[in-house]
């Protein structure tokens, strides 16, 4: 009965118009697939482009500063400073403000507060730590103008500040440079002052602390979990605590380590080293996941070749398996430090909004990081600070480019086929 069904069914016609509308359907649907996946390529392509065309234009200028040149005569001013003592004690007293502002209304005229910055004294203050002799000559000395000269300067200010940058520009004591003080300084009121180095350093003890606390822990969890646990309903259990933990929101995090680090240990509030653990309990299950999968990943011939040749089972794990499963758990343990690199809202949490005017010297002094500090400079009032926060994105968006970096260079460098 089969055979003779078989025998009576008719070929398909390939020619027929029925087959050829229908060809022709499948390859125009297979073509607006295609289009729509170039469209959303497109369209993610342009929020990237804007996103850092915006930044890179408001950023720029936070890179820069305007300043004033001074020429100050140190003889003449009452400075009663000994070129052969100079100690921050007596910097300190020497009642440099002052000094500054009369200087700047001898050579600038009545409106000198105006044009300089509130901390301008602290440029002649380090002139003078740099070089004590100076306090025997005249000595010129580039003084940071005031935010209204600085944004003027940069086109952006109020038609009187503009009128004062060409008064200045006209006397040619005026000039825009190269922010350096933006990378060694730390936080400050004076938004013409301000520095990343504080935030920067203070984002790199956290990321140390984070990473030797959940690397090694995670990754003796997916082994164990993966090489040795044995399936069962606990296991089970711990496989979906972990899954559940990597969806968990990060502030949740947060409240772990405020009511146990800082309420229950009394830990110091505001280190590196807490915000550190923090993010290590959030960054543990995103390693934990990624080195399963990598271990998963190695074939099982590798494990029974080795077994075949006498190795044992503890050999098998740490000089076969874990070598090649190595890149796909360094990759997903950098793309979990980058996560934990951005986050704001658990280190909020245990205090680390402080204001940090000195770089951290270790993990248990007051410190604060990249994202914190960008939100504290977004909430600032003056208008100085709105491209400082832009500078400080593109920094933290070339420190989250070094690490996706780094991932995919060491996976290429321990990347093994077979």
């Amino acid at each position: 009965m089969s055979a003779a069904i078989i025998s009576e069914r008719v070929p398909t016609d390939w020619k027929s118009n029925a087959m050829r509308r229908r060809i022709a359907r499948r390859y125009a649907a297979e073509r607006r697939f295609r289009l729509l996946g170039m469209g959303a390529v497109l369209l993610s392509a342009a929020f990237l482009a804007f996103l850092l065309v915006t930044m890179m234009g408001n950023g720029l200028r936070g890179f820069t500063r305007t300043e004033i040149a001074l020429k100050v005569d140190f003889p003449a001013a009452p400075l009663l400073l000994d070129p052969d003592t100079i100690t921050n004690e007596a910097l300190a007293n020497a009642n440099l403000p002052m000094v500054t502002s009369a200087v700047a209304r001898k050579t600038l005229g009545k409106d000198a507060d105006a044009l300089l910055s509130p901390t301008a004294w602290v440029s002649i203050r380090d002139a003078i730590k740099a070089d004590p002799t100076i306090l025997s000559r005249t000595e010129t000395i580039r003084i940071p103008a005031s935010t209204e000269i600085d944004l003027a300067a940069k086109s952006d200010g109020s038609p009187e500040a503009e009128a004062a940058v060409t008064r200045l520009k006209q006397a040619g004591i005026l000039s825009t440079g190269f922010n350096w003080n933006f990378l060694t300084a730390s936080d400050g009121t004076d938004p013409t002052q301000v520095g990343i180095w504080g935030a920067f350093k203070g984002s790199l003890l956290t990321m140390l602390v984070t990473l030797v606390l959940s690397f090694p822990i995670g990754v003796a969890t997916a082994l164990y979990l993966e090489e040795y646990a044995p399936k069962a309903w606990w296991t089970d259990i711990i496989e979906v605590s972990i899954n559940n933990l990597a969806a968990v929101p990060s502030i949740i995090f947060g409240l772990l380590g405020l009511s146990i680090f800082l309420n229950f240990l009394h830990l110091p509030r505001s280190a590196a080293l807490i915000g550190g653990v923090t993010l290590a309990l959030m960054t543990m299950p995103v390693i934990v996941i990624a080195g399963r999968n990598a271990i998963k990943s190695v074939p099982p011939s590798i494990r029974d070749a080795a077994l075949g040749i006498g190795a044992s089972p503890v050999q098998v794990v740490f000089q076969h398996v874990l070598p090649l499963a190595l890149p796909g758990i360094l990759t997903g343990t950098i793309i979990g430090m980058a996560r934990a690199l951005g986050e704001t809202a658990p280190l909020l949490m245990i205090g680390m909004r402080a204001f940090i005017a000195t770089p951290p010297g270790g993990i248990t002094d007051p410190a604060t990081v990249l994202p914190v500090q960008i939100f504290l400079w977004s909430d600032e009032v003056s208008k100085g600070f709105v491209e400082k926060t832009s500078a400080a994105i593109i920094v933290l968006l070339i420190f989250l480019l070094a690490m996706n970096g780094l991932a995919i260079y060491l996976r290429n460098k321990f990347e093994k086929r077979w």
